[in-house]
């Protein structure tokens, strides 16, 4: 009787630190919606544009990251060159030997 008043003691507390974790960020929620929604009620009456929280514009990143791609691909060896880096040429090919998968 003991061992079943005990789970069901943690159970109950369990469940109740979900609640309260739910309901805590669900009130998060609900604060950050009025501020949001008190920054444009605020900005209508004034009459000035909402000013975004966050001054990130997705396009712009698109247009940068396909922009560098110079940086990401390999180099010609044209380019290699007149950037000062030397490549060693190789004079000696060996050819390699067949043999048969065991």
């Amino acid at each position: 009787m003991l061992t079943g008043l005990a789970r069901w003691t943690l159970r109950f507390v369990v469940v109740a630190m979900g609640v309260i974790l739910f309901l805590s960020i669900l009130a998060m929620g609900c604060v950050l919606a009025l501020a949001w929604g008190l920054r444009l009620v605020w900005s209508r009456l004034t009459g000035r544009p909402v000013a975004p929280w966050m001054r990130v514009d997705p396009r712009g990143a698109w247009s940068q990251a396909t922009r560098s791609t110079a940086r990401w691909t390999a180099h010609a060896a044209g380019t290699a060159r007149a950037g000062g880096a030397r490549l060693r040429e190789v004079t000696d090919v060996t050819d390699v030997q067949v043999r048969e998968v065991r």
